[in-house]
């Protein structure tokens, strides 16, 4: 069972299609509820945070999709804020965008920006700040993660949340390399497909909580809700503390050539 927060809309929570007209939930309904107000309770003490620091908190919700999160915390934190704190919904499929727009007008959520925009055009646009505060992206499926996390680097987001998905880009390395590696016996963590996949998913996390902690971040990593509701459950948080770097850089580059992915340098930012 989830309990509605008392502050909560029921009307929002309508129009978003987690209760029927006669405030009814379904399994499914209940689930991803419960996914976001578990998510809720690790960014309040954040923003909470952000607050006390007297200035509007940006916050940017990527691969938003039809953004459950973003409008959740709008109804349960940022509405009460008597600031200019905003939150930017970022979106590639346009009618999601169009969709989330019409809500926030209906709800009156005056500060809730959606942007049809790619992580490149959105690192660019004069349509957000050049900095931003906290960065989320829950279950942003395979290298939408990273992209989230490219963009909160650049945009020096004081704080990253994401809840990864399906990443399959660094399984699929894995396979082309199987090959040339059989003289190590370590390849047999990820000799079997199913291996591949899990191992590659489990070593793309691994691999985003040393790039973080490289640019100076504490991270720290814990599942989101029990496995019964959700099996792309992992929860990475991280906080920027400026760090020393190097020796996660060196782990970094380390691990990258322990399982022959030296070619994938760039793409987790580290400086060989």
């Amino acid at each position: 069972m989830v309990d509605i927060k008392p502050e909560q809309s029921i009307e929002l929570l309508k129009a978003l299609h987690i209760l029927t007209r006669d405030g009814k939930m379904n399994q499914d309904s209940r689930r991803k509820l419960k996914q976001v107000y578990h998510l809720f309770q690790f960014i309040e003490p954040l923003l909470k945070q952000l607050a006390q620091q007297n200035h509007p908190i940006a916050l940017v919700d990527h691969g938003a999709g039809k953004s459950y999160l973003g409008f959740i915390l709008y109804d349960l934190f940022f509405k009460s804020l008597q600031d200019a704190s905003h939150i930017y919904g970022i979106e590639s499929r346009q009618e999601l965008v169009e969709n989330s727009r019409a809500l926030a007008k209906q709800c009156e959520f005056a500060r809730m920006s959606f942007l049809h925009l790619t992580v490149a055009e959105a690192i660019h646009t004069p349509e957000l700040p050049k900095t931003v505060d906290i960065v989320t992206a829950l279950h942003a499926c395979d290298t939408a993660t990273d992209d989230a996390i490219h963009f909160a680097l650049e945009k020096k987001a004081q704080f990253v949340v994401v809840v990864p998905c399906c990443q399959a880009e660094v399984a699929g390395e894995l396979r082309k390399i199987k090959s040339q590696q059989l003289h190590d016996p370590l390849t047999e963590i990820w000799r079997h497909p199913i291996h591949t996949r899990e191992f590659g998913s489990q070593l793309t996390n691994v691999l985003r909580c040393l790039q973080l902690e490289a640019h100076g971040y504490q991270v720290s990593v814990t599942e989101l809700v029990g496995w019964e509701h959700s099996m792309k459950n992992e929860l990475i948080i991280a906080t920027y503390k400026n760090l020393p770097r190097r020796k996660p850089t060196e782990r970094l580059q380390q691990v990258l050539s322990k399982v022959g992915l030296e070619h994938m340098q760039q793409r987790f930012n580290v400086h060989a």
